[in-house]
């Protein structure tokens, strides 16, 4: 969980928490139960909602090391084969073989 929405949910349930004891004791004041009713549905879809995400970075973690890993592998590879190419060849032939740069 992010901190920032973990800190938003903790200060949503104590606001909530505290318009509920408040409701009880005093009467609504502005604040009835059904917007705090709503407001706690909203709470509870936000903390939903962000256990998906914390789910979905977990999965996705794995797989971006690994796509890490093959494009340095590929980095690796067309740096050494272009290198060859370049040492062979005059620079007039490299677009033949896909190097746009020049020395």
């Amino acid at each position: 969980m992010s901190k920032t929405t973990e800190v938003q949910i903790e200060k949503s349930r104590n606001l909530i928490e505290g318009l509920r004891r408040h409701v009880r004791e005093m009467g609504e004041r502005g604040i009835s139960n059904t917007e705090i009713n709503e407001m706690e549905k909203t709470v509870a879809m936000l903390t939903d909602a962000n256990a998906e995400v914390d789910r979905l970075r977990a999965e996705l973690t794995p797989k971006v090391k690994k796509m890490n890993d093959l494009m340095t592998i590929v980095k690796a590879s067309y740096a050494e084969s272009k290198k060859t190419l370049k040492g062979y060849y005059p620079q007039e032939r490299w677009p033949d073989y896909g190097i746009p740069d020049k020395r």
